[in-house]
């Protein structure tokens, strides 16, 4: 199983074509993760929901809203989902080993994707679209 901060489509094939029978992101809980290898152990597959909401879409024949969501690069993404959780820019910053200038600049990225102008707006979207795991 593989417990990453890579979302990247193909990065997910990638580690599955190599024998992975799980996916999951970091940002989920340690208790969903301990819930998750238990999964595996008992023979599932876990998956996040957003890969697993990306491979579905990329294999549906129909028309999917998803695949029309923004793609978010992986530090987008842990600047959303850090910032879903209630943490500030500098504390964002401090985990992430990146200046204060560089979150703000990923933020004002995320809301240009989004169509946002808010800390909740965006966080609000990225959960409509998959983007944040709870």
């Amino acid at each position: 199983m593989v417990i990453t901060v890579f979302a990247e489509e193909q990065v997910v094939l990638d580690c599955i074509e190599a024998g992975a029978t799980g996916y999951l992101l970091k940002g989920s809980s340690p208790q969903d993760i301990a819930a998750q290898i238990r999964s595996l152990v008992a023979g599932g597959s876990p998956i996040s929901p957003t890969i697993a909401r990306r491979l579905l879409s990329r294999f549906t024949a129909q028309p999917n809203a998803d695949a029309d969501a923004p793609t978010l690069s992986t530090q987008e993404q842990a600047v959303l989902s850090m910032s879903a959780k209630g943490y500030s820019y500098d504390e964002i910053s401090g985990l992430l080993k990146l200046s204060r200038h560089t979150v703000e600049t990923y933020v004002k990225r995320i809301y240009r994707k989004l169509h946002v102008h808010s800390k909740t707006a965006a966080v609000y979207e990225g959960r409509k679209l998959g983007l944040v795991d709870d």
